[in-house]
């Protein structure tokens, strides 16, 4: 991917590399709490979505910002 360019100059606000970690402890959390669920409601059991237990806003990725004529070259590379 030496040749690949981003297309729009929309970028993170920050410099963490990665949101694995976060993500791989909310999932967990969220399975945690439905196999408790399911173990005591049984055959009422209705799945809730994973969203209830995790925020993207409290995760160090936070979201993107567009940068317009603001960045280099460098940072529209892949």
């Amino acid at each position: 991917m030496s040749r690949s360019k981003r297309k729009n100059p929309i970028l993170c606000n920050t410099t963490a590399e990665t949101e694995a970690p976060e993500k791989a402890k909310w999932h967990r959390r969220h399975r945690r709490e439905e196999r408790a669920r399911l173990s005591s409601q049984g055959e009422d059991y209705v799945e809730r979505s994973h969203r209830e237990h995790s925020d993207p806003w409290s995760m160090e990725k936070d979201g993107k910002k567009y940068w317009g004529d603001a960045i280099s070259s460098r940072h529209m590379r892949k």
